[in-house]
């Protein structure tokens, strides 16, 4: 299985890199993973809604450019369904059985993800109704990968 993270935004956190590195590490022995990390857009405080449409349609499109058609897309957002971590690996193994090899997690910039993201999502996940930087945001998931493998092979996992 190919798993892509595709990330708007810069990471720069030490911290976060070094966890980010330990769980692809220990994930490698379930699936091949990778972070495709895309520029964010400048966005002000003070912007119109028209510049922030703007500004989520650019990044938008970057995104896009990324997913393959035959790629199963999971947009994090706010409004997504919130499920355990169990139900979450009982979807990457559902996926698993029907074929899906290829899944695409995506982590919108500050603003959030373009309409055009969301309706090429199979699938809206939130992990909170909580705003979470998004740079933790891809430590948090790829943590969850990991627990999902983990979960799905039988494997014990700190609950």
């Amino acid at each position: 299985m190919k798993i892509s993270i595709i990330a708007v935004g810069k990471l720069k956190e030490k911290y976060l890199k070094q966890g980010i590195q330990e769980y692809m590490k220990r994930l490698s022995a379930y699936a091949n993973m990778e972070i495709i990390e895309l520029p964010d857009e400048k966005a002000p405080e003070n912007m119109s809604e028209a510049e922030q449409e703007e500004v989520r349609r650019k990044e938008g499109e970057r995104i896009l450019s990324k997913i393959s058609p035959d790629t199963y897309v999971i947009s994090l957002e706010i409004m997504g369904e919130m499920i355990s971590s169990e139900k979450f690996a009982k979807k990457i193994e559902n996926l698993m059985i029907h074929g899906k090899s290829k899944i695409a997690f995506v982590i919108g910039g500050s603003l959030g993800l373009s309409k055009e993201v969301m309706e090429r999502s199979d699938y809206a996940l939130s992990f909170s109704k909580m705003t979470f930087p998004h740079q933790l945001m891809r430590l948090v998931l790829v943590e969850q990968v990991y627990r999902g493998f983990r979960i799905v092979k039988g494997e014990p996992y700190h609950k």
